[in-house]
C-alpha cells in the first residue's frame, strides 16, 4: 500500500469503482413490479399488494394493525392526528434527527420541544425529558436515531407518568430490537420510512404500526381525505368526518417493498458483519471513537458514525476543524464518509424564524404558549454534529469485507500520517 496521501498526490486505497450502490436490485424484485403492470390495479387502499405489504410488516413487527402510506412523515402525522394532537399541544422529540421527526408535528398545528441526546447512543436522553414537560404536553416521539432503539423502558415509564402517549419514530430502524421486541412495537403507535436510502427499501413510502384499533382507525381516516375508509363491498360516500389528506401508498412500491422485505434480516445480518468488522479495527486507531451497541439492543447500522477525538492524539485543534480535514483526506483515499444534518433540528431556520404557515403559525396560536428554541440548549448534539461524520452506503450489501479491510486501510494511512493531514 502506498503510504503517500492520495490528497498529495499518492494511490488512493479503495480502488475506483470498488463500491457498490445501495439497494441492491434483483431479478425478483423486477418480476414484483412487473407483476403490478400485468395486473393493471395500479392504486387504491385495499389494493393487493398494498393489502399484501401491510399484513407482512404488521406480522414482522408484530403489531395488530399496519397502514401503508406515501412517507415516513405522512405515518409519523397520521400518528400524531390519531393520538389527538390539537393546536397549540406540545411533543417532545429529540434535537438530533432529520427534519420530519419535528416537522411532522408542525403539520398538525402542534409545537415541537427538543431534548438533548445521550452521547453513546445519539437517542433522546430521558433523563433531560421530565424537565421539558408542561400541561401542554400530549406526546413524545422518540427517534431510534442510525437504528439503535432508544431507551424505551424509561420514556414509556415518563409518559404513563404523565399520560402522554408514545410516538415511535422507528424510520431508521426496519428490524432493530429492544429487550427481545422489534422496534415499531415499543410504544402507542409507531412509524417507518421506506425511502431508497433505508435498510427496507422502497423508493418512496412509509409504514404505521399499532396495536390499538382506535389509533389506527383514526390514522386510516387521516390518511384519505378524512373519510372512513370503505370495507369491500361498501360504496364510498365521499364525504370527510374530519380533517384529512392524501397519504395513500400504490401498489408498484408496496410489491418492490414486499419484494426486499424478503432479504431484510439476511441485508441486516450482512450491514451488521460490515460494521463490527469496522469497529473491531478501527477502535485501535487512537483518535477514533466508533459506534457503541447495547446489550439491550439490536442495532441495524442504518447509518456507521465515526467520531473524533483529537486531543487522545495530541492535536489542539477545535473538533470541527478537524473532521474537515480528515473527511477530506479519506475522501480521497476513497473512503465515503459524509455529513448528515449540519445543526441541531431547533437550529433550523424554520424554528429561528418561526414563519410556519405564515404570520408565526402555528407559534403564534391562541392555544400556545410562548417557546424558544437556542442552539446551546442542546451542547451533546452540537458537538456530536461538529466532531463526526457517518457511512451508510459502504456498509450496505453487496459490500463486504473485502471493501471493509480496503476502508481499514486508508483510515490507517491517513491516521498514521495525521501530522500531514492537519497541516492541509
Amino acid at each position: 500500500m502506498s503510504k503517500k496521501l492520495a490528497i498529495n498526490g499518492g494511490k488512493r486505497t479503495v480502488p475506483e469503482g470498488f463500491e457498490r450502490p445501495w439497494p441492491l436490485i434483483t431479478a425478483e424484485d423486477k418480476k414484483a413490479v412487473m407483476d403490478v403492470l400485468d395486473r393493471g390495479v395500479l392504486w387504491g387502499v385495499s389494493a393487493p399488494e398494498v393489502t399484501a405489504l401491510q399484513e407482512e410488516w404488521a406480522k414482522y413487527v408484530g403489531t395488530r394493525h399496519c397502514l401503508a402510506v406515501n412517507s415516513g412523515t405522512a405515518a409519523l402525522h397520521i400518528a400524531l392526528a390519531a393520538a389527538g394532537i390539537s393546536p397549540g399541544d406540545e411533543v417532545i422529540t429529540s434535537a438530533f434527527s432529520f427534519l420530519a421527526s419535528s416537522s411532522c408535528i408542525l403539520h398538525h398545528n402542534a409545537i415541537p420541544v427538543f431534548v438533548d441526546i445521550d452521547p453513546k447512543t445519539f437517542n433522546i436522553d430521558p433523563k433531560q425529558i421530565e424537565e421539558k414537560i408542561s400541561e401542554k404536553t400530549k406526546a413524545i416521539i422518540p427517534v431510534h436515531i442510525h437504528g439503535l432503539p432508544a431507551d424505551m423502558d424509561s420514556i414509556n415509564r415518563i409518559a404513563k407518568k404523565y399520560n402522554l402517549v408514545v410516538i415511535e419514530d422507528a424510520c431508521q430502524a426496519h428490524g432493530a430490537t429492544y429487550k427481545g421486541i422489534k422496534a415499531g412495537a415499543l410504544g402507542d403507535m409507531s412509524a417507518f420510512s421506506l425511502n431508497t436510502t433505508k435498510n427496507l427499501a422502497g423508493g418512496e413510502g412509509g409504514l404505521f404500526n399499532t396495536n390499538n384499533e382506535e389509533y389506527s382507525d383514526k390514522a386510516a381516516m387521516v390518511r384519505m381525505f378524512g373519510e372512513i375508509p370503505q370495507k369491500k363491498g361498501q360504496k364510498r360516500d365521499y364525504n370527510a368526518y374530519g380533517m384529512g389528506w392524501m397519504y395513500r401508498s400504490q401498489e408498484m412500491p408496496a410489491a418492490f417493498t414486499r419484494s426486499q422485505l424478503r432479504r431484510l434480516d439476511e441485508n441486516n445480518r450482512l450491514r451488521c458483519k460490515n460494521a463490527r468488522y469496522l469497529t473491531s479495527h478501527l477502535k485501535e486507531i487512537k483518535g477514533i471513537i466508533s459506534p457503541s451497541e447495547s446489550e439491550d439492543s439490536t442495532h441495524i447500522y442504518h447509518i456507521y458514525r465515526i467520531r473524533l477525538n483529537p486531543k487522545a492524539m495530541g492535536i489542539h485543534m477545535g473538533a470541527k476543524e478537524f473532521r474537515q480535514k480528515t473527511q477530506k483526506a479519506l475522501n480521497a483515499e476513497g473512503v465515503n464518509v459524509m455529513e448528515w444534518q449540519f445543526m441541531p433540528l431547533p437550529g433550523q431556520t424554520l424554528f429561528q424564524l418561526k414563519e410556519g404557515y405564515g404570520k408565526g403559525c402555528p407559534w403564534s396560536c391562541t392555544h400556545a404558549r410562548d417557546i424558544k428554541y437556542s442552539v446551546e440548549d442542546y451542547p451533546e448534539t452540537v458537538k456530536l454534529i461538529d466532531d463526526s461524520f457517518i457511512m451508510r452506503v459502504p456498509i450496505c450489501p453487496p459490500n463486504g469485507l473485502e471493501l471493509m479491510n480496503h476502508y481499514v486501510e486508508a483510515f490507517r494511512k491517513v491516521f498514521d500520517n495525521i501530522g500531514e493531514v492537519i497541516e492541509l
